[in-house]
């Protein structure tokens, strides 16, 4: 069983950066195909990015260029380093977990654990 953890939410004005944390529990960290997904108010679930467990990444296209995502296994933590953030990346962000050693899906239904989310808000 893992548990994740998320932090690092907050409020932001457009242009400004954030980095979300993403604490897990259990053993074997390393073999476990991690991602971020978000969903705001009024639409469904989306992919922001991910992260295989031998450090493949990939990224919407909507967040490409300004998020990245990367893994330290020694602590057992994922992150997402947010740039030039939008108004419109405001959103609960998830991050999820899956032990997999292929390419991570970008289909939320494949993941095993989640986080409870954390709030991500960018003003105009």
């Amino acid at each position: 069983q893992v548990q994740l953890v998320e932090s690092g939410g907050g409020l932001v004005q457009a242009g400004g950066s954030l980095r979300l944390s993403c604490a897990a529990s259990g053993r074997s960290f390393s073999n476990y195909a991690m991602v971020w997904f978000r969903q705001a108010p009024g639409k469904e679930r989306e992919f922001v990015a991910s992260i295989s467990w031998n450090d493949i990444t990939y990224y919407a296209d909507s967040v490409k260029g300004r998020f990245t995502i990367s893994r330290d296994n020694a602590k057992n933590t994922v992150y997402l380093q947010m740039s030039s953030l939008k108004p419109e990346d405001t959103a609960i962000y998830y991050c999820a977990a899956k032990r997999w050693f292929g390419l991570p899906t970008p289909l939320s239904g494949s993941y095993d654990y989640w986080g409870q989310g954390t709030q991500v808000t960018v003003s105009s």
